[in-house]
This record gives C-alpha cells, structure tokens and sequence, in this order.
C-alpha cells in the first residue's frame, strides 16, 4: 500500500465518520450531544490534513493525520465511559443525584440542563455506542496514518 492510497483511506475514513455522525443528525433526528460535536472537530481537521498531504506528499502530514485520529479516539472512549458511568461527563451535558442540593439550586440545575445529555446512549450497534464506534474506527484509522508515514519518502 503507498503513501497516496494510506493517506486516501484515513481521510475517507474520517469523512465517512463525519458524515455518519452529520446523517445520524439530520436524517435520523438524533441531536448531537457536547462530546459527539467534540468528535467531529478532529475528523474535519483529518479531512484537511489528508488534502493537505496528498497535493504535497509531505509525510509530517501524516503524523498530523494521526494526531487528529488519535484525539478523536480519545474523546470517543472518554465519552463511552461517560456512557457507561465511568467518568463523571462535563457538567454541560450530565447530571447527577439532586444530593444536598437545596431548592434553589435544584432548580437552577434543571433550568439550565441541556437537553442532550453526554451519559446517554442515543443509539448502539452490537451493544457499542456511536462514540465507541468512533474510538474503534478512529484509533484503526490511526494506523492508516501511521502506515503512510511509514510508507512516505
């Protein structure tokens, strides 16, 4: 495999994911949570650097590449263990027990809840979330980068 079709995978592999994630969206009425826009960043910046690459054969662009890969992956198993109760999500997009919160501040919570929570599975295949797909696909996508940077001259 060269340098030209490595670099061509990873990024159709990030315009694919994007693309999914934009379809599930505004196809499958599934709103995006902060951490799933958090994911598309990453794959938009691969997308780039995959065009970038390829019209300069530089092969310091596929170390990028498999930077932003290796983000998005990062954030896709952040946001599973979000998921799966693991970590505690950002507070923009989770909630907790009420606790000791008093009246007030309980209201002011609910008040100001998104309404797409980040510890909420909207949607899995094969008992994995898109944001585990995202991970797994991302981090093999990571390995496609690394081979054209490998592969380059």
């Amino acid at each position: 495999m060269t340098f030209r079709f490595s670099v061509l995978i990873a990024a159709a592999g990030s315009a694919a994911l994007l693309l999914g994630a934009l379809g599930f969206q505004f196809i499958g009425g599934l709103a995006p949570c902060h951490l799933c826009l958090l994911q598309r960043w990453p794959h938009l910046a691969a997308i780039a650097i995959g065009a970038l690459a390829l019209a300069t054969q530089q092969r310091i662009f596929a170390l990028f590449g498999a930077l932003a890969a290796a983000i998005t992956a990062g954030i896709g198993i952040y946001h599973t263990g979000v998921e799966r109760g693991i970590f505690e999500g950002p507070t923009t997009c989770t909630s907790g027990p009420p606790g000791s919160l008093s009246s007030e501040q309980l209201f002011d919570k609910i008040m100001n809840a998104p309404l797409i929570r980040c510890d909420e599975v909207a949607w899995q295949m094969l008992g994995l979330s898109m944001a585990s797909w995202n991970a797994i696909i991302s981090l093999i996508l990571v390995g496609f980068w690394l081979y054209a940077f490998k592969r380059s001259r």
